[in-house]
């Protein structure tokens, strides 16, 4: 019970500090691969529909699928190209939009110009710098970002190229695994909505609790 007190105390301080943060929504169609030099975990963004964001500087590392069971019709299944947007984030909520992807002739377009928006609340275009995971990257797409924001790309971020000491995702899902509890409901709904810098603060302060 002490802990669930608590727990939820934190809970609470993070959402109130998140209330200034901003919402990434998330496409259905999009498979947000790296955010901000880290690789996203699938099963922590399962189910979710948003992120939050502190304001300022991003980048993602994205690919659009279309991955229809079809096996008569090869037509209806798309993977893109992965690619690399940057910008700087003041809105309240940002989202991408897409081109439409009805055709061949739609996908090699968008593969070839990256002719997607980043678009804000009021559906306003947010200025950002666009670019393709080049060919012959690492099959490990969080390397393979490391690699890029160290080589001057044109959407590169050097500071996303710092190592950091973070927890792998299945750890970090171990980690949250007493969350489970009948009591604690909510608890992965609300951690499924915070950045990964601040779900390891969240995560840091819990097993301080728990030790204490």
């Amino acid at each position: 019970m002490k802990l669930l007190l608590a727990v939820t105390g934190l809970i609470t301080l993070l959402v109130t500090a998140s209330c200034s943060a901003i919402t990434l929504k998330l496409d259905p169609q999009i498979d947000l691969l790296v955010l901000d030099g880290r690789k996203i975990s699938g099963s922590l963004l399962k189910g979710a529909d948003s992120l939050e964001l502190d304001r300022g500087q991003h980048q993602f590392l994205f690919r659009v699928e279309q991955l229809r069971d079809d096996r008569k019709d090869t037509s209806l299944r798309y993977q893109s190209v992965p690619m690399i947007v940057t910008f700087h984030a003041e809105a309240k909520t940002i989202a991408i939009r897409l081109p439409a992807l009805v055709n061949k002739h739609d996908r090699h377009r968008f593969d070839r110009t990256l002719n997607f928006q980043l678009v804000d609340e009021h559906g306003k275009e947010i200025s950002s710098i666009r670019d393709r995971l080049p060919a012959n990257s690492d099959s490990d797409v969080e390397n393979a970002m490391l690699i890029y924001n160290r080589d001057d790309k044109i959407a590169s971020v050097p500071q996303f190229a710092q190592t950091t000491a973070t927890a792998p995702a299945a750890q970090l899902t171990a980690d949250l695994a007493w969350a489970d509890q009948p009591e604690m409901p909510t608890i992965k709904r609300w951690f499924q909505r915070f950045d990964e810098a601040t779900r390891q603060q969240f995560l840091n302060l819990v097993k301080m609790l728990r030790t204490s």
